[in-house]
């Protein structure tokens, strides 16, 4: 049986965030359900403590147990090395070295990469040897800043595997590798895996095959003449910079013609919105009315284990470094499908007096200033309700995890074998920085982002 439905949109093995934004979702959002069950009882049993609801950490034990790994018991520093300009903007990396720092013989530290040094040898930060680091940029970034400033201390910390994720995880972290999924050799991954990776192929003036496994003989044209059904996507964008939706943008040419700029792009079988889509109520100017939003969930996961989950929703896309918000997530314990438990939390919220729920809704903005929520764009916008998921949910959730992590696996032993050559479109240097570390399972964080449905879609089928 299937637990839920729909498929992920694309794959993180770079520098996944939401690890930390989703902890303090879970704070915010318990603290608003109370306030909202004490002016309107739903009488439903939701859990927002569930360990998975708090994905950093699992993250930073992972991170920890890096470091004691290379250290044993001796004490040590794990540097988070973001972009300059990012660091007084992305709150979860000030948060993570806080979290790293209320570890036991551990030190966290926040900085640009430019701040670390060589010294008798060493990568160190101020003098003090660095551990590990946690590098919050991918690696043609990391090039380009090393081009500008001369990072040798970040590339010897590459060389002696003590950066996380390692960088031999970029060159299969593009979106183009959907396409050796869903193509000719897709029999070498899991089922599940496969049934939930939507058609995607690399765009440009070529012959493939479709999504039913049809002939393409102009790879540009049909995209033209079956724009409403497809997605272009840049094949390493973040943050949904430079994505095209048929349907949500219309002109087919801008979108096609944006594509063939010099930036590598794929385009993508557009999953269907109602898949991912379920109403939330909202407080309007003058009223309470209930919106149809679309969802995002986010699976984050290491080595052994599922580190928990991420709850997104708004627009198209839901990214919130392009307008999207959070959703505080919670697993439901009474006797009732999900459904029926999301109609019960709508019902209840539409009716309540609408100037009490604005005193909510001031509530939950405060609890947000206290906690500096913000990203690049500013403050995040938080959902009124909690999207619902159950322990059989997360179960096949788990094991879902499990498959994704070994079929990246089986995608990185493609590469190093060359099967991926005509794939992978990355430049020598980027390439030499990934060999320097192999992946192989190594400590990493994988996210996962699926569109996916638990049961309260909006026209759920």
């Amino acid at each position: 049986m299937k637990y839920f439905s729909g498929y992920h949109s694309e794959w993180n093995l770079g520098s996944p965030g939401g690890w930390d934004y989703q902890r303090i979702t879970q704070i915010i959002g318990k603290a608003v359900w109370e306030r909202l069950n004490a002016i309107n009882p739903m009488k439903l049993n939701l859990d927002f403590d569930h360990s998975l609801l708090y994905p950093v950490n699992g993250f930073v034990e992972m991170l920890a147990g890096a470091h004691r790994r290379r250290e044993g018991k001796k004490k040590g520093l794990i540097a988070v090395v973001a972009e300059e300009e990012t660091l007084e903007d992305v709150t979860e990396n000030k948060n993570l070295a806080t979290h790293i720092n209320s570890m036991e013989g551990l030190t966290g530290a926040l900085m640009a990469p430019a701040e670390l040094e060589l010294y008798k040898g060493k990568v160190c930060w101020k003098g003090q040897p660095v551990s590990i680091i946690f590098m919050d940029f991918n690696t043609d970034v990391l090039l380009n800043l090393h081009r500008q400033q001369d990072l040798r201390p970040v590339l010897q910390a590459v060389k002696e595997h003590r950066v996380i994720n390692p960088r031999g995880t970029e060159p299969i972290n593009v979106k183009s590798m959907f396409e050796v999924i869903t193509g000719p050799r897709r029999q070498r991954f899991h089922h599940e895996i496969v049934e939930r990776t939507p058609w995607t192929r690399q765009f440009y003036p070529r012959r493939t095959q479709g999504p039913g496994g049809e002939p393409i003989a102009d790879l540009m044209e049909w995209t033209r003449e079956n724009w409403e059904n497809l997605v272009l996507k840049p094949e390493r964008g973040y943050s949904g910079h430079g994505v095209r939706v048929g349907g949500i943008n219309p002109d087919a040419d801008e979108a096609i013609n944006r594509a063939q700029q010099g930036e590598n792009y794929i385009v993508q079988e557009k999953i269907p919105t109602w898949m991912w889509a379920e109403d939330v109520p909202i407080l309007a100017a003058d009223n309470i009315e209930m919106e149809s939003v679309q969802t995002d969930f986010r699976c984050l996961m290491g080595p052994d284990r599922v580190f928990g989950f991420l709850g997104r929703y708004g627009g198209i896309p839901t990214n919130v470094g392009s307008g999207g918000g959070v959703q505080p997530l919670a697993v439901l314990g009474s006797d009732m499908s999900v459904k029926d438990a999301v109609n019960r939390i709508n019902e209840g919220i539409m009716t309540i007096p609408y100037h009490e729920l604005a005193e909510v809704v001031e509530f939950q903005k405060k609890m947000a200033i206290d906690f500096d929520f913000t990203y690049l764009l500013g403050p995040i916008k938080i959902a009124l309700r909690p999207r619902v998921i159950t322990l059989d949910q997360i179960a096949a959730l788990k094991n879902y995890c499990t498959q994704l992590w070994a079929d990246c696996l089986t995608l990185e032993k493609m590469w190093l074998s060359g099967e991926l050559d005509e794939i992978i479109k990355i430049e020598a240097e980027e390439l030499e920085i990934a060999k320097m570390h192999p992946w192989g399972g190594s400590p990493a964080i994988i996210a996962s982002d699926g569109l996916f449905g638990f049961g309260a879609e909006t026209e759920h089928k």
